[in-house]
């Protein structure tokens, strides 16, 4: 990792290294959602509408940058107070002892479709679990009404959740369970240039 110029960069008071850039995460032009099999009869989708994040790109081979990104779990939306308010207690994800998720890349492969893998730590509860998404499309970088450099990321992985401590459950009548297990996840990403 050391080799890594751009994991350098991710370092905390790292300078700049050539031909790697920085940028921030957009949060109020990106959105964190998932979706879950409800009932065993259909997926219910909800979202974390408080994002943060950085990438340190390396301009000349994508495969060396590095992306670090953080949920506030108190800002889960499920369009459903009761049922936000049940997945914020112990039950779920505990936001009052566990309020952050987080994500630390720690790998970047192209694949023979032409996408991007991206593999790295997700953090929920203080149970580190690795994890990969498919970067399904990358946008060029554009300026913005006021001179800005932006760029967006659309991405998809899965979990289980209860590979991170997300346990809780209930039967149902005539058999089954109450929530699924497997979480589907779907990022779109939008990046600012660091100025400086």
């Amino acid at each position: 990792m050391a080799e890594n110029p751009a994991a350098q960069v991710a370092a905390e008071g790292a300078p700049p290294q050539p031909g790697v850039s920085l940028w921030n995460l957009d949060g109020a032009h990106s959105h964190a959602g998932f979706s879950i099999r409800h009932m065993m009869i259909a997926n219910v989708r909800g979202e974390f509408t408080r994002l943060s994040g950085s990438v340190a790109l390396d301009e000349k081979d994508l495969t060396r940058s590095r992306v670090e990104a953080a949920v506030e779990v108190a800002s889960i939306n499920t369009r459903e107070a009761d049922r936000d308010g049940h997945l914020k207690s112990g039950d779920f994800f505990d936001a009052t002892k566990f309020p952050k998720i987080v994500f630390q890349s720690r790998n970047i492969a192209r694949h023979a479709s032409g996408r991007f893998i991206l593999t790295g730590d997700l953090t929920i509860r203080n149970v580190t679990r690795p994890i990969s998404f498919t970067i399904e499309e990358m946008t060029p970088q554009r300026k913005d009404p006021w001179g800005k450099l932006r760029f967006g990321v659309s991405a998809r992985g899965q979990l289980n959740r209860k590979d991170f401590g997300l346990a809780w459950n209930a039967a149902i009548e005539g058999g089954g369970l109450l929530v699924g297990e497997q979480v589907n996840l779907t990022i779109e990403a939008e990046f600012v240039k660091r100025e400086g």
